[in-house]
């Protein structure tokens, strides 16, 4: 008789059962995976076990490389991603008339790790005396931009506006506050498709919206504040536990053995 599909849902068991694993085998949750095990990911994904969210959303999720890397078509138009001094080098030219340009270091939260530049040039020198972090997500400014931050959970949409009117981070941590905002249809699509080709189940975005309403995606992930939402933290756990419990009933329904 065929072995039974395993499913799991607590980091504990993730670890526990990890070489067990195998073709039709459930992984459910978001998983706090340490610095390093993100290779796991692609070993059980090559494997055939099954995720939900998807490993590439999870690991995009954690990571504005990532989602500069895999998402970068929703993004500002010439952003890049710096590995190293050269790669600043590689685009002094392309950023020579470009203006002032933010750089956010890897894994930082609550805007910690966005710093603004006059320059790319500005950066560069920088880095050419003191030893940088990176790798950092280099983007143009778009000034005056509109931030809001869309909330997406099945059938629930939500967006509000964060407004500093006293610098450029609009983050409520930093000194932002919020208001309601409604999404136009395109802006609607436009975060569908972005979830779509990262393969977000559900999602958090913070879109950069342009003077003439033009959308770019500033960051993505599955948590984040929601000071201004309607929606309370405990509303977004039950629904995300649904969405995770209807995953579970159409993946048991599906076959009852590996195969």
């Amino acid at each position: 008789m065929p072995p039974k599909r395993i499913l799991v849902r607590k980091p504990t068991d993730f670890r526990r059962h990890y070489h067990r694993l195998g073709p039709g085998d459930a992984v459910v949750g978001l998983f706090p995976l340490r610095a390093g095990e993100e290779i796991k990911f692609l070993d059980l994904t090559d494997r055939g076990v099954i995720f939900f969210p998807a490993a590439l959303a999870q690991l995009v999720g954690r990571s504005k490389v990532a989602q500069a890397e895999i998402l970068a078509e929703f993004m500002l138009p010439g952003g890049f991603v710096a590995y190293g001094l050269p790669d600043l080098a590689a685009q002094l030219t392309a950023f020579y008339s470009r203006g002032e340009v933010v750089s956010k270091r890897e894994r930082a939260h609550l805007g910690l790790g966005v710093s603004l530049w006059p320059s790319l040039e500005a950066l560069y020198s920088l880095a050419g005396l003191h030893h940088l972090t990176y790798p950092l997500v280099v983007q143009p400014l778009l000034a005056e931009a509109r931030d809001l931050r869309v909330v997406m959970l099945g059938d629930y949409v939500e967006a509000y506006e964060r407004v500093n009117p006293h610098g450029f981070r609009k983050n409520v941590f930093q000194g932002g506050v919020t208001k309601p905002a409604a999404l136009t249809a395109a802006q609607l699509a436009f975060c569908r498709r972005a979830m779509a080709r990262a393969r977000f189940p559900y999602a958090i975005l913070d879109l950069l919206v342009s003077p003439v309403g033009e959308p770019y995606l500033s960051e993505i992930g599955f948590k984040g504040g929601l000071t201004g939402a309607r929606l309370s933290q405990e509303e977004f756990r039950q629904r995300v536990a649904r969405l995770e419990e209807e995953f579970i009933q159409q993946w048991e329904n599906s076959s009852t053995t590996r195969p």
